[in-house]
């Protein structure tokens, strides 16, 4: 047969010597064909590399033994998101296929639009990775991860935000820093939500009032980050440090940084969240905090195989603890700022 032509169940019947149906009852293990010709149809379709069609099987069992992982884009946290999914289907009955948006998040609604293609066709369930709607529209079992602002009906899993948030700021108030920006996140997500209440939180606990000048719009994306940044590193009264809502905004924010002129961490510390690889080869490598991304998608496909197999969830929605990861982008304020500047401004 030509190279490139698809193998079909014909040609697994005629090389075994069979007819289709033979070849049929033998991949669905039904009754009737003798061990000699199971074991004889079984070698020439492991010999021809044959798959029955996923549209196939999916008519004839009501299934396609397939979870699919919904993402906006390939990007850092997705990308470790799947190696913790991909980890946790290993020991299921289950294959795993990726389908993303091509970055169209901002087009509200996507992920009905792609759960309505692939639910009961090409998937059994879904894992939503920070969707932009918080009930799925469909009725196939959905989890998501980093879910919409909101209170969704449907199974979650996310960090620790909030705690993570006060955690990154009073480490930057230990080292003596009081003018500390923000790049905040997504605006429609619960993490961003979260992370700003902890940054305000953190500062008000310590007395510190929050300057809203020190706050910009980083939307967890590379470019908008780094527009954010130059404005709040090039103003007449800049931070000495900055807290990023991610650690893609943090490391743009490094970038910049030294564009300017300025020294990271001598002129200004930066602190991000997530601990993305790319974290630990930034220059300086990344103070961060740690979510535990691939737990996240681990613990997301788990939580849809209960859903598969007919368990009722407890908890509904799963928040795993972040922590706090020391590199080299952060050091105690520079001398006549922070610390010493706030004591001078209290004496005068």
């Amino acid at each position: 047969m030509p190279p490139h032509r698809r193998v079909t169940i014909s040609d697994v019947a005629r090389a075994a010597g069979v007819s289709v149906p033979t070849v049929s009852k033998v991949m669905n293990g039904r009754y009737g064909v003798a061990p000699a010709t199971i074991e004889r149809v079984r070698a020439v379709i492991d010999r021809l590399g044959y798959e029955s069609s996923l549209v196939a099987r999916t008519l004839r069992s009501r299934e396609t033994g397939v979870i699919g992982i919904l993402v906006a884009d390939f990007e850092p946290f997705s990308t470790e998101l799947l190696k913790g999914a991909a980890r946790a289907v290993r020991t299921s009955r289950y294959e795993l296929v990726a389908y993303s948006a091509g970055g169209w998040i901002e087009q509200q609604g996507w992920e009905r639009r792609y759960l309505n293609r692939l639910a009961g066709t090409l998937i059994d369930g879904a894992i939503l990775v920070t969707p932009t709607v918080v009930d799925s529209g469909t009725e196939i079992p959905v989890v998501a991860v980093d879910p919409h602002a909101g209170h969704p009906d449907m199974p979650t899993v996310l960090s620790d935000n909030l705690t993570g948030a006060i955690r990154a700021v009073e480490h930057l108030m230990q080292l003596g820093h009081r003018r500390i920006g923000y790049l905040a996140g997504r605006p429609d997500l619960e993490s961003a939500a979260l992370r700003e209440q902890g940054y305000r939180q953190a500062l008000t606990t310590a007395g510190i009032p929050v300057d809203e000048d020190l706050i910009r719009d980083g939307n967890y994306e590379a470019e908008t980050s780094a527009r954010a940044a130059k404005e709040l590193l090039g103003s007449t009264d800049p931070p000495t440090a900055v807290f990023a809502a991610n650690d893609l905004s943090a490391i743009q924010t490094i970038t910049v940084a030294d564009s300017l002129g300025l020294r990271v961490p001598e002129d200004l510390s930066v602190i991000g969240f997530d601990n993305i690889p790319e974290s630990a080869l930034a220059r300086p490598p990344l103070t961060t905090i740690d979510q535990a991304i691939q737990s996240m998608g681990f613990h997301a496909v788990r939580m849809l195989l209960d859903l598969l197999g007919g368990a009722e969830l407890e908890p509904l929605h799963l928040r795993l603890p972040t922590t706090l990861v020391v590199r080299g982008s952060c050091a105690p304020a520079p001398p006549g700022r922070g610390r010493l500047a706030e004591s001078q401004s209290h004496s005068g």
